[in-house]
């Protein structure tokens, strides 16, 4: 028979594939189609790889990828929260926590140990590894509300204060990549798809 630990790893497999159907606010670029979870992450670990040079300290690139590759894996569970929600802080939460030790928990214990640690110390973002994954996720959906005419810069209660302090963490990864955000940003507001205030 096949040992306990494929048999949970395979299982974890099963389970991660519900990443799939996460809706996210944010279109694909030039598109109306929302994005999902698995698309988001992927598309993260692909930018920190080709951007990885950008970084402001060296990096674990591996680790790095590990993080943008598991970091919304929790939303599984706890569903994904719009970065500008009126009534929810955008923020680590117990359901989250839960939802990690839950579905991490699925794998063998030195594998569920590891990820869980690399989870939080995303959520953390005080390692050069962390800050640089966090940059990604904030210049992505930039990326693609630029893209789209500003997409959920429509939404309600977005404005350009909100969107520079949410993408400030940028620079924390990326002095580089926070300039080039800020001028995205910048041109939001010109172009009159970002309101001011």
């Amino acid at each position: 028979m096949f040992p306990e630990k494929l048999l949970k790893q395979i299982d974890f497999i099963k389970e991660i594939d519900k990443i799939k159907y996460i809706q996210r606010k944010t279109k694909l670029f030039n598109s109306d189609r929302p994005e999902n979870d698995a698309e988001h992450s992927w598309h993260l670990a692909l930018m920190a790889i080709v951007l990885s040079e950008y970084a402001n300290e060296s990096l674990d690139l591996l680790k790095v990828v590990k993080m943008v590759l598991i970091h919304d894996i929790v939303e599984i569970d706890a569903g994904d929260t719009f970065i500008y929600d009126l009534q929810k802080n955008h923020s680590n939460t117990e359901t989250e926590r839960l939802a990690a030790n839950r579905i991490f928990g699925i794998l063998p214990q030195e594998q569920s140990e590891e990820l869980i640690a690399i989870w939080e110390e995303f959520e953390a973002g005080c390692t050069p590894e962390s800050k640089f994954a966090r940059a990604m996720d904030r210049l992505e959906p930039l990326l693609q509300n630029s893209s789209n005419n500003g997409g959920t810069w429509h939404e309600p209660g977005v404005n350009y204060s909100k969107v520079y302090a949410k993408k400030s963490v940028i620079k924390h990864g990326s002095n580089t990549l926070w300039e080039y955000a800020e001028r995205l940003i910048d041109d939001g507001v010109a172009k009159g798809i970002l309101k001011k205030s």
